[in-house]
């Protein structure tokens, strides 16, 4: 039997001391994520952390570096998520955009609010990608290459 983890993208933006983060639903309740989600079908890592920012906040993001790659093996039995964590700017914010479904809001939160809200996080991810972005852990875009279809399928 082959196992395939989720693969998603996730980005960390800050503003001051605060991050920009979605309050959502999931798990049986409202949790606490960066803007996150899965890569889609004939896209780059890149466009789709830009799009499910833009999806999930309204914000334009534009990612300036991996901070890293993580699998995370969630307690839902045969689920694994391999996540790409970018850091970045966000541009523009379009407050009239309405946000993807499930999405409750799209707040700005110290890493503080963040600790003491430890019980809604949605996974240990969402504190692990601040604090090795904190820490200075960045990779240049560079590092991903995205190979089009070719001869050798």
């Amino acid at each position: 039997m082959q196992w395939t983890p989720f693969v998603t993208v996730a980005a960390v933006a800050q503003r001051g001391d605060q991050f920009l983060v979605v309050e959502e639903h999931a798990n049986g309740g409202v949790v606490y994520n960066q803007p996150a989600g899965h890569l889609e079908r004939d896209e780059t890592l890149v466009e789709a952390v830009r799009r499910e920012v833009l999806e999930e906040t309204g914000w334009d993001f534009e990612p300036q570096a991996v901070i890293g790659v993580y699998l995370f093996t969630s307690p839902q039995p045969d689920v694994s998520y391999l996540r790409v964590c970018f850091a970045g700017h966000c541009l523009q914010h379009h407050p009239e955009r309405p946000l993807d479904t499930g999405i409750v809001s799209a707040p700005w939160m110290s890493r503080d609010q963040l600790a003491a809200a430890e019980s809604r996080l949605r996974s240990p991810l969402v504190l692990r990608c601040i604090d090795d972005y904190l820490a200075g852990r960045n990779y240049p875009l560079s590092m991903l290459t995205h190979l089009p279809i070719s001869r050798f399928t």
